[in-house]
């Protein structure tokens, strides 16, 4: 199996790289010049508690891309998905299956209509990761998994295919489902939650629920996520509320977002592809709007201080 991986951040760089350290499936990352010149020079470093590994790796530029990928591991930010559109397509042909791990659901039409519908799996990945400043991939928690399937519950031969070359793989869970769309959106029901509430009070979890009122509004942002959800057609499974309640209930949690990461390091963030599409749900759905609403709009404040270069230097 031929699989090319977009990017070789934290999604990118860890499971692409769990994948190529496996020696189960040829790899090859397609990368940005900078990026593509530091793993040339000292190959992809993968910081872990499942171990840690340092390897050679093969690399494209765009130009490079050409056709002959079983696979195509999409692991960008919403917005660079232009981009990352155009970066792909010269590698896309008719054997190709495009498995995005990006957050949200929205991706997944402007890929349909990019490459064709049949071409595109659904796919989430649960992992709590950065790529640090001296171009490790760091894995900060003991979550590892990647899930996927086609879009349409059939168990094809290509997803358990991929699931078959990342089986031996290291400090990874990989399965193929045949319910790949409710599983997003119950990633979509926590991910609105954790991005909501850590934009909003600029905090970690535990800092939130230690907080006077912190878990009870923690538990009304889920709440109002999976009636989002299950008002979409995909109500989330038996277990899933509790199991979240305590996650966003627990006052020694260190669990914060990407998205708040990026915020306080004064980078881009995915504000209309999980904050905006989740107000429009909830507006959709006559579901109480004024929390998310709040959040989209503190995120697109943050944006134009940003794009005026009047974010407060740390």
């Amino acid at each position: 199996m031929r699989v090319l991986v977009l990017g070789a951040g934290a999604l990118g760089g860890y499971f692409g790289g769990r994948l190529a350290e496996a020696g189960t499936a040829e790899v090859a990352f397609l990368v940005r010049p900078a990026r593509r010149d530091a793993l040339d020079r000292d190959g992809l470093r993968i910081e872990s508690p499942f171990g840690s590994w340092q390897g050679r790796v093969a690399t494209l530029a765009a130009a490079d891309a050409t056709p002959g990928w079983d696979v195509v591991l999409l692991s960008c930010k919403a917005y660079d998905l232009d981009d990352a559109i155009a970066a792909i397509r010269p590698a896309v042909d008719e054997r190709t299956a495009i498995l995005p791990v990006l957050n949200g659901l929205s991706h997944l039409d402007r890929l349909a209509s990019a490459f064709g519908a049949g071409r595109v799996l659904g796919g989430l990945a649960k992992i709590q990761a950065t790529l640090a400043p001296d171009g490790a991939v760091r894995q900060l928690n003991d979550w590892r998994w990647l899930t996927f399937g086609e879009r349409d519950g059939t168990m094809s031969d290509r997803v358990r295919a991929i699931e078959a070359a990342f089986a031996p793989a290291k400090g990874v869970v990989v399965q193929a489902v045949p319910d790949v769309m409710a599983r997003m959106w119950e990633k979509l029901v926590h991910l609105g939650t954790s991005a909501i509430g850590t934009v909003l009070m600029r905090a970690n979890v535990g800092e939130i629920v230690r907080s006077p009122g912190g878990a009870a509004f923690l538990h009304r942002l889920l709440e109002r996520n999976a009636a989002v959800a299950a008002a979409a057609g995909h109500p989330v499974r038996n277990g899933f509320i509790e199991e979240y309640r305590a996650i966003f209930g627990d006052p020694r949690s260190a669990y914060a977002t990407s998205m708040l990461r990026d915020l306080e390091a004064g980078n881009r963030i995915e504000a209309d592809h999980i904050l905006g599409f989740l107000l429009e749900c909830v507006r959709r759905a006559g579901i109480p709007e004024e929390l998310h609403e709040a959040a989209y709009l503190h995120a697109k404040a943050y944006e134009q201080r940003r794009d005026a270069g009047r974010l407060t230097p740390h």
